[in-house]
């Protein structure tokens, strides 16, 4: 059987999980394979250069995190209807004819690792403010809605970014959704705040949120897993507020991704089992 050749496509990325993930997920259901990391950092190639070469090189298929998951839409030769509604594609799948299919796994990665660790009910008819409006919050802002979110508070150091994903958000949804200028407006009065930036994660140092905004919350929910504790969720947990880190989603998108890759079902305990390992090895 020919090697499966799998990969990641991003910048600051040697931290990721994905190559331990996907490679265990090759060996567990038979499979030969290997997951590569193609990090732009380090290459110095452009985003289209390195598409080139892994579709070249005979990549079967690739996952693509921070900052090109909008990035790449344009160069890809068709989109699934869940990657077309959201505007952001984090798994990409080459056809045997090397045509690229985008898909997008962060919106269920999202939706189940809440359901896990809430439950849909805290969501539900909830005001709820949203950090980062880039791939992974278009993601993010998606399912929280489809979760049953009645009010999202959009923020973003980009407000054109900000105010396009909340014109995307109400050509779907009839519930409203609004840019916030300023977090210390809208937070403290929040069910609700859900990190969607790479504020926090290794090598982007800060807090997307001001710890005395972290108070009244109901919950707060990060995408970040690198660390798996954030300065915000830390601020969080000391304050006695139910948190989630970004561990659920991070293997939940990386099973929905395995199965597009494969066309096999892995063992999601399994990939939590192994990220877990990684996590407290780290």
């Amino acid at each position: 059987m020919d090697r499966m050749q799998l990969g990641l496509i991003g910048r600051n990325i040697q931290r990721s999980l994905s190559p331990v993930l996907q490679e265990d997920a090759l060996r567990a259901t038979g499979l030969s394979g290997s997951y590569r990391l193609m990090d732009t950092d380090l290459s110095g190639q452009s985003l289209g250069d390195t598409l080139r070469l892994a579709t070249m090189s005979g990549f079967v298929g690739f996952n693509v995190t921070f900052p090109y998951k909008e990035e790449i839409i344009p160069l890809l030769d068709k989109l699934s209807p869940e990657a077309r509604k959201i505007g952001a594609v984090n798994t990409v799948v080459v056809q045997p004819d090397k045509r690229l299919y985008g898909y997008n796994t962060d919106n269920f990665g999202f939706v189940r690792a809440f359901e896990e660790a809430f439950g849909q009910a805290a969501a539900n008819d909830k005001t709820v403010v949203l950090v980062g409006a880039g791939g992974a919050g278009r993601a993010v802002a998606f399912a929280l809605l489809e979760l049953g979110v009645a009010c999202l508070l959009i923020y973003d150091n980009d407000r054109s970014r900000a105010a396009q994903l909340v014109q995307d958000v109400q050509n779907h949804y009839v519930r409203r959704a609004s840019v916030i200028e300023h977090l210390d407006e809208c937070v403290a009065g929040a069910d609700g705040v859900v990190n969607a930036s790479p504020v926090g994660m290794r090598g982007v140092p800060g807090r997307p949120v001001p710890e005395d905004l972290i108070e009244k919350q109901e919950w707060v929910a990060d995408v970040v897993y690198t660390p798996i504790e954030t300065e915000f969720l830390k601020s969080a947990h000391a304050k006695g507020i139910a948190f989630m880190n970004g561990g659920g989603m991070c293997v939940h998108q990386a099973a929905q991704a395995f199965q597009l890759f494969t066309g096999r079902l892995p063992d999601v305990e399994r990939m939590r089992r192994i990220f877990g390992e990684c996590i407290s090895a780290s």
